[in-house]
C-alpha cells in the first residue's frame, strides 16, 4: 500500500511517500482489511519519499509559536513539498491535464482560506499525472488548529482530485507507532513488540503515560496536572535568557555541566513535583516557579551558573519522569515501554531510561525513535495511516476536521 502522509499540526510542514506492507491482510479495494486486537508480528515501511520544512527559525523571535504565521507557512509550502516527496518517489510525472472547472471550483472554494494554496495546486494538477497512490493520511489533532485545517483541506483537495480515500490520523499515536518502529536505511519496521505497550509522552504540548493492552486501543494512565514537559523546558529557557526552542539549549548546557566536578550543583536544590504522589500524574509548574524564584534571589547570572540551573533542571525532570514511568509499569505489568514526542530527542531523559529499565525491568522492551523521528514529520502519520487503513478506518472529508485538543484516550 503507498500512502501520502501530510503533517501540519504546529510549526513542521512535512509530506511523505511510503510503501508499506505486512501487520493485516491488504488487496486492491481495501478487501480483506484486518480487524487483529494484538501487535502485528512485522509490517516494514520503504521511505519512498520524505520532504520538510522547519518554521523555527521564524517563530525564534517570539519565543514560540505563532499561529498565523505557522499557518501561513504551511500554506507556502505545502504543494513544494508535495512536489519533492513524489520526485523522490519517482511518482512525479508531468503531463498537460484538463481539470472539470466543477472540480476546480469545488478545489478552489475548499481551499479559499488558505491563501494561495489554492492556486499553487491547481497549477500542480494540470501539469501532474495522478500518482500511483493508494490512500492519504493526514494530521486531524492534537495540535494548533489553524495549523492543522491547512494540512486537512489540503488532503481534501487531493482525495478529491485523485479519487482517493482519507485516514485522520491521531499526532499522538503517530509519535507513539514511530517509537516503536525499527530504522534501517530508508525502511521502518514494527517487529517483535508485546502488549500491553506503555507509552510516555512527551512534547511541547503533552506529557502523558498512555497504556495499549491491545493493539491501537489506548487507555489514559498519568498526564501532566499543568504545564507539559516541552512547555516547562522552554519556560526556563527562556527565563535563562536562552534561544527558542529552549528544550535543546538546557540540554547542551546540562551536557556541558556533566563534565564539570561532582559538586558543581552542590546545594541547588530543585523539587521533584509529585514524587512520591500514590499516582501516575505530572506536575511542572512547581519545578518552573522554583527557577524563577532561584533566579530572583540571585543578583543576575553568568554561564556557569545557567550550566548550573540547567543540570538541576534537567535532573529533576528525569528524575520524576522515570519514577512515574516506574510506578505505571509495576501498576500495568507492560511488556514494552515506548517514548515519543519531541523531549524524547533530550540525551539525558534517553539515558535515564536505558539504565533504569536495563536494571530495575530487564524483561521489559525499551524502544526509543531515532533522533529524526522525534520531532513532528509526515513518516510517523504514514505509518498511523497505514495501520488505521488496514482497519478500513476512513475519513468522511464532509465531516472530516481539525481538534486542537484531540487526545488517544
Amino acid at each position: 500500500m503507498k500512502i501520502l502522509a501530510i503533517e501540519t499540526s504546529c510549526d513542521e510542514t512535512a509530506v511523505a511517500v511510503v510503501e508499506a506492507s505486512g501487520g493485516g491482510s491488504f488487496s486492491k479495494g481495501f478487501a480483506g482489511l484486518s480487524t487483529r486486537r494484538e501487535a502485528p508480528s512485522s509490517a516494514s515501511f520503504k521511505i519512498l519519499g520524505n520532504a520538510l520544512l522547519s518554521q523555527v527559525e521564524k517563530h525564534a523571535e517570539y519565543g514560540g509559536v505563532f499561529p498565523a504565521l505557522a499557518k501561513r507557512e504551511h500554506a507556502k509550502n505545502l504543494v513544494p513539498l508535495l512536489e519533492a516527496a513524489l520526485e523522490e518517489a519517482e511518482l512525479l510525472h508531468e503531463s498537460e491535464q484538463e481539470l472539470d472547472e466543477a472540480l476546480r471550483a469545488s478545489l478552489a472554494d475548499l481551499l479559499a482560506r488558505e491563501g494561495a494554496l489554492a492556486e499553487n495546486l491547481l497549477e500542480f494538477l494540470k501539469e501532474c499525472e495522478r500518482p500511483a497512490l493508494d490512500a492519504i493520511a493526514v494530521t486531524a489533532g492534537p495540535g494548533l488548529e489553524p495549523a492543522l485545517w491547512v494540512g486537512i483541506n489540503f488532503a481534501k483537495a487531493l482525495a478529491a482530485a485523485w479519487g482517493l480515500p482519507i485516514v485522520a490520523v491521531n499526532h499522538m499515536e503517530g509519535h507513539v507507532l514511530a517509537g516503536l518502529a525499527q530504522k534501517s536505511g530508508e525502511t521502518l519496521e514494527i517487529k517483535g513488540v508485546e502488549v500491553p505497550i506503555l507509552a510516555l509522552l512527551i512534547s511541547g504540548g503533552h506529557t502523558e503515560l498512555v497504556l495499549m493492552r491491545e493493539w491501537l486501543e489506548y487507555e489514559l494512565i498519568g498526564q501532566t496536572r499543568d504545564d507539559a514537559v516541552g512547555e516547562a523546558f522552554d519556560k526556563v529557557a527562556r527565563m535563562l535568557g536562552l534561544l527558542y526552542p529552549g528544550g535543546p539549549q538546557i540540554s547542551k548546557l546540562a551536557e556541558a555541566a556533566r563534565n564539570e566536578p561532582d559538586d558543581f550543583i552542590k546545594g541547588l536544590a530543585l523539587p521533584r513535583p509529585m514524587l512520591h504522589d500514590a499516582t501516575c500524574d505530572f506536575s511542572f509548574a512547581g519545578l518552573k516557579t522554583a527557577v524563577l524564584y532561584l533566579l530572583k534571589k540571585q543578583d543576575g547570572i553568568n554561564d556557569e551558573d545557567k550550566k548550573r540551573i540547567a543540570l538541576a533542571f534537567e535532573e529533576a525532570v528525569s528524575e520524576v519522569l522515570w519514577a512515574k514511568t516506574a510506578r505505571a509499569l509495576k501498576e500495568t505489568g507492560a511488556k514494552t515501554v515506548v517514548i515519543g514526542g519531541g523531549v524524547s530527542a533530550n540525551t539525558h531523559i534517553r539515558r535515564v531510561f536505558k539504565e533504569n529499565i536495563a536494571k530495575e525491568f530487564p524483561g521489559v522492551d525499551l524502544r526509543i525513535p531515532s533522533a529524526d523521528l522525534t520531532t513532528d514529520n509526515a513518516l510517523m502519520i504514514a505509518l498511523a495511516g497505514y495501520f488505521r487503513a488496514l482497519r478500513s478506518d476512513f475519513a468522511d472529508p464532509a465531516t472530516l476536521s481539525a481538534s486542537g485538543a484531540l487526545s488517544l484516550a
